[in-house]
């Protein structure tokens, strides 16, 4: 299926938080663009989607978990 694909790509550039939920850190724009490219080449683009959300500095202070997790490191930081 589609998803085992993204999840196998995701793996390489971050780790998994949620079942479909991955933290990427520390990712230049040449790794973003790439992993984006790849993600799209597995990925039904009419019935699946991928959202990125990119978290400034500011709101990594703001992080909070509830229940059992990791704060991740304050740096630049990419969800997926």
């Amino acid at each position: 299926r589609d998803r085992y694909k993204a999840v196998r790509v995701l793996k390489e550039y971050g780790g998994r938080v949620q079942k479909s939920v991955f933290e990427c850190e520390n990712m230049t724009e040449e790794q973003l663009l790439k992993m984006k490219y790849r993600l799209e080449s597995v990925v039904d683009g009419i019935q699946d989607s991928i959202r990125y959300y990119a978290l400034c500095r500011d709101c990594l202070k703001r992080f909070e978990i509830s229940g059992f997790g990791r704060v991740p490191r304050v740096e630049n930081f990419k969800v997926v």
